[in-house]
């Protein structure tokens, strides 16, 4: 059973904007807070770290999250292993590993699946469907790129956009 979680009552502006985060592994970057200013909804694709960085990305924007392989101790017990999203005509499917992906978001009419895990941004469309993972904010793994990602929305589509941080 997937978890729902409807924000489809809500008249989506002329361009609303979602933040899209994951594999931040206990650590908000100070670059996250600029680059999300202003989003109106954060999306969490798992491997959070702990409950503070769920707080401090409360303070942006109300927060969505699944839980990661990683997310393990009690603070994570509430946390869904997937959700559903519905943001005005949109439904997004969110999971923290892409391997266990158990539906065909195509014939679900899934708008997107968004999800982390792997540390590499990829954006990419499969049967009409978008596939997100905006890569790892959280501590550098091996020569990956730091980053998240925004998607503009409006009634109609959206656009997703990679961003990668300047961090050492």
């Amino acid at each position: 059973m997937h978890e729902t979680d409807s924000l489809g009552d809500e008249t989506l502006q002329e361009s609303d904007m979602i933040g899209v985060i994951s594999d931040t592994h206990g650590l908000v970057r100070p670059e996250v807070f600029d680059i999300l200013k202003g989003v109106d909804l954060i999306i969490h694709a798992g491997d959070i770290g702990c409950a503070e960085v769920l707080n401090a990305l409360e303070t942006i924007a109300p927060v969505r999250a699944v839980r990661g392989n990683n997310d393990r101790d009690p603070w994570a017990d509430l946390i869904p292993h997937d959700q559903v999203i519905e943001y005005g005509s949109h439904l997004f499917y969110v999971l923290h590993e892409l391997d266990l992906l158990d539906l065909d978001p195509a014939a679900a009419e899934f708008s997107a699946v968004i999800y982390g895990h792997s540390h590499r941004p990829l954006v990419e469309t499969k049967k009409g469907v978008l596939y997100l993972n905006p890569g790892s904010a959280g501590p550098r793994r091996f020569s990956l790129p730091i980053s998240i990602a925004r998607l503009h929305i409006n009634e109609s589509s959206f656009t997703p956009e990679l961003i990668e941080l300047s961090v050492l």
